[in-house]
């Protein structure tokens, strides 16, 4: 017997990894036999079945190695007889044609394939102890369409693309035409844990709750600790649906349409005592917040002393019940270091939509629809799971070497 470290899943080591050696771990993983029941007729007739079991692999490995259309897929099996071999398609005969990718990738598209398998590797992460599901980041990626741009008026249709919006960290305007993917990473693992492609112009904090709801449906009731995102989902909408979960929303404000903080506090929900200083967070318990006199607690030296607001020792104490208003308060509450140490794993999220879309080929589309690009998008996500499942693998077989 041996005890198996846990260690986070390093797309870095993945990548350096021979791609022979990649892919042999990567079909080890990948039992299809279930998704292909549902893509084979049940009683073929005339010609000899197509081998959709192998065009699944092929289309499933075909993000890792940059492969992004059809007719790059038929290449690349055409010429490299051992990645035919490892796909699973015979030696003495030509691979499918172009067309025959295309209609298979339709048949995963209308039943769901992808998604479904999708769904059954996130759990299969969950039950080995690779994603913990407690904290996720929930963001979004700009896709570029492979579609002819329209104007506004024109883009109303939500299962085609449209022109799409947002400032960068330097607060420069990025505009776009295509799609979002908006995805919830797993913070621990940098997993993706719930996925969703919609149309450029839609709001982010529309799409937050219907990740967290697909998180918490996969992970269980009351799994789910922290929602980290920025604060494009500064939305009343997106702290209540962190809390139906009994979760807390790591969200920082967005106060440009807000010309003055509410009386008696700071913007972040902190309170102000008598003489304009900032109160000092001294903890929450039982879903208040507590504030002390900052004189007391050796923040300011206020001329007054405590005597001013309190009798007391201690000090003057506020007390702010986080209900009362959930996008102002926090608890954590938001001036502390554990908050800002919760808000940085959101980074987490970024580097998963920076491996979909430029080391992967999420952004590199040549199919049009929503639909069509949510399968694209599913194929890369998909990829990341089978890697790390790959990996740990991996790393059970050195272990017992």
């Amino acid at each position: 017997m041996y005890i198996l470290q846990q260690n986070l899943f390093s797309f870095e080591e993945w990548i350096k990894m021979e791609e022979g050696d990649r892919l042999k771990l990567f079909f080890s993983e990948l039992d299809l036999r279930p998704y292909v029941k549902m893509l084979n007729p049940s009683s073929p007739q005339g010609r000899k079945p197509i081998d959709r079991e192998a065009i699944l692999r092929a289309f499933l490995v075909a993000p890792q190695l940059g492969i992004d259309t059809f007719t790059k897929l038929y290449q690349r099996l055409k010429n490299d007889l051992k990645f035919r071999y490892q796909c699973g398609f015979p030696l003495v005969e030509d691979p499918p044609s172009v067309s025959v990718f295309s209609r298979v990738f339709s048949q995963i598209k209308n039943q769901g394939i992808a998604e479904q398998l999708f769904r059954d590797l996130v759990q299969r992460c969950k039950d080995l102890g690779i994603i913990k599901g407690e904290k996720v980041a929930i963001d979004s990626m700009a896709i570029d369409a492979y579609e002819k741009k329209r104007s506004k008026k024109q883009c109303l249709d939500p299962e085609w693309s449209s022109w799409g919006a947002k400032f960068d960290e330097h607060r420069n305007k990025i505009t776009w035409f295509g799609y979002k993917i908006h995805l919830a990473v797993d913070t621990e693992s940098e997993l993706p844990t719930a996925l969703e492609v919609t149309t450029a112009s839609v709001n982010d904090g529309d799409v937050f709750p219907d990740l967290l709801q697909e998180h918490v449906r996969l992970f269980g009731n009351k799994s789910l600790k922290y929602a980290i995102a920025d604060a494009g989902y500064d939305q009343l909408k997106c702290y209540q649906a962190a809390k139906n979960y009994g979760a807390q929303a790591i969200i920082p404000l967005n106060l440009r349409n807000e010309k003055e903080p509410p009386e008696g506090m700071t913007s972040n929900g902190t309170p102000v005592c008598s003489m304009g200083y900032e109160m000092t967070y001294w903890g929450a318990e039982d879903g208040y917040l507590k504030f002390r006199c900052p004189h007391a607690t050796g923040k300011v030296d206020c001329p007054h002393g405590m005597m001013w607001c309190s009798p007391s020792n201690y000090g003057m104490v506020v007390k702010k019940k986080a209900e009362e208003d959930l996008r102002r308060y926090s608890i954590p509450h938001r001036g502390s270091q554990t908050w800002r140490e919760l808000y940085r794993e959101r980074t987490c999220a970024e580097r998963c939509n920076s491996r979909m879309k430029t080391a992967m080929t999420a952004n590199r589309l040549h199919v049009r629809g929503r639909r069509k690009v949510k399968e694209i998008a599913l194929f890369n996500a998909i990829t990341l799971l089978v890697q790390a499942l790959s990996t740990q693998q991996k790393q059970r077989m050195n272990l017992t070497a």
